[in-house]
């Protein structure tokens, strides 16, 4: 306690007050009564640059810096245009995201310290013009670079030219700043996700980072596809390796920099700030509780008890605000590397976060669903691969096959083709187990006390995960899928009507059958349990085609099947003229 105090009070030398300087005698009095000066203030008088300032941890960054950092004068992002819309354009669109309502209603005029500096990373330089140079050559003092191309399969030379080249014109850039204090480089902790366990260093590659960035700048683009498995080193993605090649080259052109590596694991929705439940993407698990509450979802290759290492944005966004202060004060070994992880002090697991989701995606279901949300995890590619036949493309297909007869686009799947492909990058990291060092995360939080603890908490421990994924599964429906929450009780009426129609009504007549076959999701129910059977007996007609008795059975089967599809159609004719 006594370190963390002398800490802060270093911290308000450098102008850390909350309304203004203190006196000596003041911080004395604040010291006697057991109150730690607030560092808050850390960065008063002084500008930062942030790239990636649009993105999902940017944008909660940006928000925490503008609100909680008191007398901050500047925040420089790097923008580009994108579409045709320009960098001023870019910047007021992402001041009016929620993220920053807040600030709106509170403090106004905060974002207008927020300062677009046009540039790409993909540019020599930045593509920073000379007065925006030399602008934050004499004004920024920290740098936070969360630019990066976060697609798992870029190929290799896209992935290095964003996440190594660019990282590595960001150190170009800190090395002309007058008074930098101190870089902050967001990578990943699946970085080395082909060790079982992962410090908190960087290790060598066995090929040097130089030569990669050679190979991939000659080597044509069907070659290095080619070579990929065995230059990545058991890596599943040019995502995580080339955030390793990064971190390779930060330690040999960045050595004389106050460097801050930070490794989020599998980055999710707010926990309290700016609000519960923000999310804007369908990352992580937002993509599971979006897919499985449409119901289209059905089946997962994974390991259930492996860990799902997650770490709320707006903790991520603290602990990196807390990392700039140790390095500027304390200056310790550099890089000053940071495994910010769950598992080791809040596991969580896959199975349970199906058994705290299975109950909340039916309390706040999507207003749009396809089928009746279920489902479950296969532990076996067989039985995955066998669940993703008859409940994935079994039914895209019938459903396709039916919007062709009535005149509509086909579209379910092409999405199955989409979510296949998602799992199958996926399932390198539902499918392993990994352990992370978490030493300098916990002398973090050690340094954490009074109202700092609180205005800058990112201690995973304090969460209660099932009010967690309730926040999330809400958000993920507000701002993902942009569903206002009052449309929650129609949502719940249509979700019943789907159940009803499907596990609860059991006709008891054809004309009964055919009036709950009558409603869209009951039939496409119907047709594809019915399309399911005729699946599973042509199996069993392939593995037993030369036994007689079986080949009876089939046919009988198969003329059954017909007759009932032609009464059901019939059936629907007559309910429809009615």
């Amino acid at each position: 306690q006594l370190g963390a105090t002398c800490w802060a009070t270093q911290l308000h030398d450098l102008g850390c007050a909350e309304n203004g300087p203190r006196s000596p005698d003041e911080r004395r009095d604040e010291q006697a009564r057991g109150r730690p000066l607030a560092h808050r203030a850390l960065l008063r008088d002084r500008a930062v640059f942030v790239t990636g300032g649009t993105g999902f941890l940017g944008k909660i960054l940006i928000e925490k810096l503008l609100r909680s950092c008191v007398g901050l004068k500047t925040v420089y992002v790097l923008l580009r245009a994108k579409d045709g819309v320009q960098p001023s354009q870019r910047l007021r669109e992402m001041l009016d995201c929620p993220v920053f309502g807040q600030i709106k209603e509170e403090n106004p005029s905060a974002l207008s310290k927020v300062v677009p500096v046009t540039g790409d990373i993909l540019e020599p330089g930045l593509g920073l013009s000379e007065e925006d140079l030399a602008t934050l050559v004499e004004n920024v003092t920290i740098v936070y670079h969360s630019a990066a191309s976060v697609r798992f399969d870029e190929p290799l030379r896209k992935a290095i030219d964003i996440n190594v080249l660019g990282a590595r014109r960001v150190v170009e850039l800190c090395h002309k700043l007058k008074n930098i204090a101190a870089f902050v480089h967001v990578s990943t902790a699946y970085c080395f996700c082909n060790r079982n366990h992962v410090d908190e260093v960087v290790y060598p590659e066995e090929i040097p980072y130089q030569k990669v960035i050679d190979v991939s700048e000659w080597l044509q683009d069907d070659l290095q596809e080619k070579i990929l498995g065995q230059v990545m080193g058991g890596r599943p993605t040019t995502y995580h390796y080339t955030k390793a090649l990064a971190e390779s080259m930060l330690v040999h052109e960045a050595a004389d920099l106050p460097v801050v590596i930070v490794r989020p694991s599998i980055v999710t929705c707010a926990v309290r700030e700016p609000f519960p439940g923000w999310v804007d993407n369908f990352n992580g698990p937002a993509g599971f509780i979006i897919a499985t509450g449409k119901g289209v979802l059905r089946t997962m290759y994974l390991r259930p008890n492996n860990s799902a290492d997650i770490y709320p944005v707006d903790m991520v966004a603290n602990m990196m605000l807390a990392a700039t202060w140790h390095i500027w004060k304390e200056k310790p070994a550099n890089p000053f590397v940071i495994n910010c992880t769950s598992g080791a002090m809040r596991r969580l697991t896959w199975q349970q976060i199906f058994d705290y989701s299975k109950p909340l995606v039916l309390k706040y279901p999507s207003s749009e669903i396809f089928r009746y949300p279920g489902g479950s995890f296969k532990t076996t590619r067989f039985w995955h691969s066998i669940a993703v036949q008859l409940d994935h493309n079994l039914p895209a297909f019938i459903a396709d096959t039916v919007a062709r007869l009535g005149g509509y686009k086909p579209i379910l799947c092409d999405i199955y083709k989409r979510i296949h492909r998602a799992m199958g990058i996926l399932e390198f990291f539902v499918t392993h187990e990994w352990t992370f060092s978490v030493d300098n995360l916990r002398l973090l939080m050690g340094r954490l006390e009074g109202p700092d603890r609180e205005t800058f908490d990112f201690d995973i421990r304090s969460i209660d995960w099932v009010d967690y994924m309730e926040q999330y599964i809400l958000g993920v429906r507000r701002y993902v899928l942009k569903e206002d929450p009052s449309t929650i009780p129609a949502a719940r009426r249509n979700l019943n009507s789907h159940n009803d129609g499907i596990t609860q009504t059991k006709p008891t007549s054809w004309t009964a059958l055919c009036n709950s076959a009558s409603e869209p999701a009951q039939r496409i129910y119907y047709i594809t349990m019915l399309a399911q059977l005729l699946f599973i007996a042509g199996l069993i007609r392939l593995l037993v085609k030369h036994t007689r008795t079986f080949n009876d059975l089939w046919w009988n089967l198969v003329s059954s099947a017909l007759q009932l599809a032609v009464r059901i159609s019939l059936a629907l004719q007559s309910v429809s003229s009615r």
